[in-house]
């Protein structure tokens, strides 16, 4: 099994931004000489308090010049936002400093309606899934030069690097963006750590959907990445406890109560105790929002997941307050599954 990681840039507990990026940028650097295959970053917006992790374009720039080899994307830019030409310059600007080792990442998502105000964007769409889908085909053939010669954006053109292009990503957490994945015929990322209970339902549409692309150099076939949250330590009562913060964040989530990450401390008091340990076997369709355990344990509970919705990588995303804690669980994780460094 392969793994990758994708970071929101938090924002330590007394830290700021700049400590949040410097954060990402050791972590960056871990997972590549651990041996994981790409790390992403993500974008969130007005939750600047919490998490930094607002513009990927701009840290991944960073991230190319603190790495050589590993993989580098956005998980995920979030397209309703933006023009598919701006999206597609980016990405070949950001393949001008990472040759052939760009992942883009497509998204979209509606924040707050202040923040989305704010980024200009009109929430009360016809087709949300029709323009989603048309935005991301745009970006497609900017980056591999695939329009028409009869259309009016046929004679633009986008930085390059001369190596591969960019590799597109469709990212989403319903049948419906495995269902427009599988239209364009490329790869997709399902964010079980969002709706977990969706995801082989996800999966069985892209599969379903799913056509070879006549744009870009995609997958003959289906090509698939998990999304979970896990955590590791040496043992899964003590991953139970670095689970804490992840389950406490997601109840105040549904209460509504939003702000910083919670210490382990404060998300043990706020759940009334330490989370059990996840089981080392799941129980057949039972999706966790998120896992824990020791290396064994947790090998064997990506593996459960991993081959529901019939995948060879999965993307690891936490919630872990304490930045040392986070690399030792990359660590632990790495050795589960032993990944080559």
């Amino acid at each position: 099994m392969d793994l990758s990681i994708v970071d929101l840039s938090p924002i330590p507990e007394g830290g700021t931004a700049a400590d949040a990026y410097a954060d990402t940028v050791e972590t960056a650097e871990q997972a590549e000489r651990l041996g994981y295959s790409r790390f992403w970053v993500a974008e969130h917006h007005g939750m600047g308090d919490r998490l930094a992790g607002t513009t990927p374009e701009v840290l991944l720039g960073r991230l190319a010049a603190a790495t050589d080899s590993i993989r580098i994307g956005s998980g995920a830019v979030l397209l309703n936002h933006y023009s598919p030409f701006k999206v597609a310059e980016v990405f070949g600007a950001l393949d001008g400093l990472a040759p052939g080792r760009i992942d883009a990442g497509l998204g979209r998502a509606n924040g707050s309606p202040a923040a989305d105000r704010a980024l200009g964007t009109d929430r009360r769409t016809n087709d949300p899934d029709g323009d989603h889908t048309e935005k991301i085909r745009a970006v497609i053939n900017h980056l591999y030069d695939a329009f028409p010669a009869d259309h009016a954006y046929a004679d633009l053109e986008i930085p390059r690097s001369g190596a591969a292009p960019p590799v597109p990503w469709v990212l989403g957490s319903s049948p419906s963006s495995a269902a427009i994945a599988g239209e364009l015929g490329a790869r997709y990322c399902f964010a079980a750590f969002i709706r977990p209970n969706h995801a082989e339902s996800a999966f069985e549409t892209y599969r379903e959907r799913f056509e070879p692309s006549e744009l870009t150099d995609g997958p003959d076939e289906p090509h698939g990445m998990l999304a979970v949250n896990a955590v590791a330590a040496e043992s899964d009562e003590a991953a139970a406890r670095r689970r804490a913060p992840a389950e406490a964040t997601y109840e105040r989530m549904r209460r509504g109560v939003l702000g910083p990450t919670p210490s382990v401390e404060e998300a043990i008091d706020d759940l009334g105790g330490v989370p059990e340990p996840t089981p080392a076997t799941l129980d057949p369709g039972e999706w966790p929002r998120a896992i824990s355990g020791s290396p064994e344990t947790i090998d064997g509970l990506l593996s459960q997941l991993a081959d529901r919705v019939g995948v060879d990588e999965v993307m690891i995303q936490h919630v872990v307050p304490d930045h040392g804690g986070a690399l030792r669980s990359h660590e632990l994780l790495a050795e589960a599954v032993d990944l080559e460094s």
